[in-house]
């Protein structure tokens, strides 16, 4: 798996730009590797992280065709041979512009809880010392409730994550935190 995630590596910043999308993109993965062990699935974790690390590959090129997302990134995918578990992971994170709706517990975790990356780096970036590690569960949850803060997070996501992956808000940040904290270098917080 250490090729697949070296490649993944190679591929955002051969398809990214935009250095904040890249950490995006590294913070999802950690997330996601994160939710596989809370599932109980850490046999597929790094599957899980490689999902979460390419997930928004094509972001850039598609950015003006958004219903056009993840169809890139899955061709680019398929044509490096990366595991079909990530590929339909990643294409289905946009099942809203009519691509099938996630199934796998994988393809859920992805598309519900990716959000929670953008609210835990925000609550980061204000704080005076801007380092994740400053940050505790109670700060971001409190963010959370906060409308006005973090505009771009879907927060309606969020919500719907309780009933079809059975995570509630709070816990969810419980384990995202600490798997972005253990990233902090890379994301420059």
């Amino acid at each position: 798996m250490n090729d697949y995630k070296r490649r993944a590596l190679e591929l955002l910043n051969t398809y990214i730009k935009n250095q904040g999308l890249v950490k995006h993109n590294l913070a999802a993965g950690a997330l996601m590797k994160a939710l596989a062990h809370y599932y109980g699935k850490d046999e597929e974790g790094d599957l899980w992280e490689l999902a979460g690390l390419v997930h928004d590959l094509d972001w850039e090129m598609t950015q003006s065709e958004p219903e056009r997302h993840t169809e890139p990134a899955a061709e680019i995918l398929r044509s490096e041979n990366f595991p079909p578990e990530v590929i339909e992971a990643v294409y289905r994170h946009n099942f809203h512009a009519n691509h099938p709706a996630p199934e796998t517990l994988m393809e859920k975790a992805l598309y519900y809880t990716e959000e929670a990356t953008g609210l835990i780096v925000a609550a980061a970036l204000v704080l005076p010392s801007k380092k994740i590690s400053d940050l505790t569960v109670d700060s971001v949850i409190k963010r959370f409730k906060e409308r006005s803060f973090a505009r771009g997070v879907d927060r309606g996501l969020l919500l719907e994550m309780e009933d079809k992956l059975g995570l509630k808000v709070e816990e969810l940040i419980k384990i995202a935190l600490p798997a972005l904290q253990g990233i902090h270098e890379e994301l420059g917080l």
